[in-house]
């Protein structure tokens, strides 16, 4: 065991000289070309196959302390009478960022015009296992009251305001639901649609088993005049416990 340590130690030894030496010298500038390459902030990997919105977490400042803004959707479209924040889907000939979306869709969907909010950065990205990815904006709203608001109708059926000391009072309650990993299903008219050949790629055989490998946390919080819950409490829930902790008073921010 001591000579195999010691020819161990002897081979280590001789690949640093090695490089010393410039016998094993990396290419010039090849570490520079990579370095230049590499983003200032990691982003999501795969993100192109996820589904990118972006929202206006709207704040304002009614009655002496801070509120935020909700909206209820109209009930004839997708996800009609749920309760989320003003946004939407990029739209690449629209948008030259995500941010432009977020704003776009509250002017489209609310009358916030650019001159109407002063936004004061972005929150944490929001990864969906249904396959959304959602970039959240805190803004302030520069209004006195949400009668200032234009609303379209044909996509909200109405805007209310909580107050954000309501959230540190009521911590949400929390619940799960499944999540399922499919290799293959049965559609609609019987027939089994294989998705991941488990068999054909020699994948192991567990693989060709529909698998709940983990559960997905749902925040809701049963307030009035509306609950609010799934990803937008979700949002409400970070902002508060990051930004209006406990005992901050007017000065989370």
């Amino acid at each position: 065991m001591k000579e195999m340590s010691l020819s161990g130690k002897t081979v280590r030894n001789r690949l640093i000289q090695e490089r010393v030496s410039g016998r094993m010298k990396t290419p010039a500038n090849w570490k520079e070309k990579l370095r230049r390459k590499m983003l200032p902030v990691p982003g999501i990997l795969g993100r192109e196959e996820y589904y990118s919105c972006a929202v206006l977490v709207p704040l304002l400042y009614l009655d002496g302390e801070e509120h935020l803004l909700f909206q209820k959707r109209a009930p004839h479209i997708k996800q009609g009478s749920e309760v989320c924040f003003p946004g939407g889907h990029f739209e690449e000939k629209k948008d030259t960022d995500l941010l432009d979306t977020a704003l776009r869709e509250a002017q489209e969907e609310l009358g916030i015009m650019p001159g109407m909010v002063d936004v004061l950065g972005q929150l944490e990205t929001v990864v969906s296992p249904r396959g959304i990815i959602v970039e959240c904006f805190l803004g302030v709203l520069e209004i006195s009251e949400t009668s200032e608001l234009v609303i379209d109708m044909k996509e909200v059926e109405k805007v209310f305001t909580v107050p954000v000391s309501w959230f540190r009072r009521n911590p949400p309650q929390i619940y799960r639901t499944r999540v399922e990993i499919q290799s293959s299903y049965v559609d609609r008219g019987g027939n089994t649609q294989v998705l991941l050949p488990v068999e054909e790629l020699g994948l192991p055989d567990h693989y060709r088993n529909n698998r709940s490998e983990w559960m997905h946390r749902v925040v809701v919080y049963p307030s009035r005049p509306e609950i609010i819950w799934g990803m937008t409490a979700a949002v409400v829930e970070n902002l508060v416990r990051k930004y209006f902790p406990a005992g901050s008073g007017q000065q989370g921010l």
